[in-house]
């Protein structure tokens, strides 16, 4: 072998002889395509290991009019991307999952119209293949200039209004609030009350449903107060709820339970001992939290690495698809 060919590298053509599969199977492993068999995707991957290929991504690009990228979207205001840590997991989740591909993440936030603009003309422009969208108000009228430009998005957690126009990966809200109030009525509170998100949001909507079905003829309407996922809003609310005799509640957040139990000490009272506090998500605020708070799990490197297998899906022709993941109860101390 002369040197210029022991340099040369070595192309799909050759892992594919390698791995013993077809061109295009290699090529569907290469671009994290997932009609592979896994016998067919070790084989590939033992090949490319084997041989140091690396694929030209620029090449490709241009071959197959791809960007090779997907964006992560967040229409909301910029400080809730530290603030939030559900979307600092979300972000961290869908980069390695890309990372694995050799894929780029582009982190985009849209939360005022000049915002929405400058996003709208960036995706119109084919800089990405695809867009997650990580956070979806019924109203918020990016949603429309998406579905209109035809480009692949899958929404985290179900889009109101758009359920059937694009991809979702979410949680069983319903479940997962029926779960939680069925335990807070087993321990025995009688007075239970819950503080939901907002009504244009999916876990807002969705989680008041579950809770309100599970508790039927003890739900007291008068029990609910509205927050916006806040620690602050959780304080407001919980102190709302205290003049009315609860005994436990239901938020529909970490960081509003956290409120919650701040606004109970506030007031003089112990949690749990006083009134339970429990929350939905554990994103780690919930587990380090004084108590450690009672919460509902949401799997959060499951929801990011299948936002970005439907969304690769859809890239490569796949029709849009909904999933659903389960959520688990996690027992602490404040409730």
């Amino acid at each position: 072998m002369t040197d210029a060919s022991a340099k040369r590298k070595p192309t799909i053509r050759q892992i594919a002889a390698l791995s013993g599969v077809s061109r295009s199977t290699v090529s569907r492993v290469i671009n994290g395509g997932h009609w592979v068999s896994p016998d067919a995707r070790k084989a590939v991957e033992d090949a490319i290991a084997a041989s140091g290929y690396t694929a030209n991504h620029h090449a490709r690009s241009l071959a197959t009019g791809r960007a090779n990228s997907l964006a992560f979207l967040l229409t909301e205001p910029h400080q809730l991307l530290f603030d939030d840590p559900t979307f600092a997991l979300l972000l961290r989740g869908s980069a390695a999952a890309l990372a694995q591909r050799s894929m780029t993440l582009v982190l985009l936030v849209a939360s005022t119209p000049a915002e929405r603009q400058s996003v709208a003309h960036f995706l119109g422009a084919g800089h990405v293949d695809g867009v997650m969208l990580i956070s979806s108000h019924e109203s918020e009228p990016l949603m429309e200039q998406l579905i209109d430009s035809g480009i692949p998005v899958v929404c985290c957690g179900i889009p109101l209004g758009h359920e059937s126009e694009m991809s979702t990966i979410s949680v069983d809200e319903v479940g997962s609030a029926r779960t939680m109030a069925a335990y807070l009525r087993d321990q025995g509170h009688e007075r239970i009350g819950m503080i939901a998100g907002p009504d244009d949001t999916p876990g807002g909507r969705f989680r008041l449903v579950g809770f309100r079905e599970e508790l039927g003829d003890r739900f007291d309407a008068s029990l609910v107060e509205t927050g916006d996922y806040s620690f602050e809003s959780g304080q407001t609310a919980m102190a709302a709820l205290l003049e009315r005799g609860v005994d436990a509640v239901f938020a529909a957040s970490d960081r509003m339970a956290a409120g919650a139990i701040a606004a109970a000490r506030r007031a003089g009272l112990r949690v749990p001992e006083d009134v339970a506090v429990a929350g939905f998500d554990d994103s780690g605020l919930a587990a380090t939290h004084v108590p450690p708070i009672t919460t509902m799990r949401q799997p959060w490197d499951q929801i990011s690495s299948q936002m970005v297998d439907v969304l690769l899906e859809q890239v490569t022709g796949a029709a849009p698809r909904s999933v659903i993941l389960d959520t688990e109860l996690v027992v602490r101390e404040s409730a």
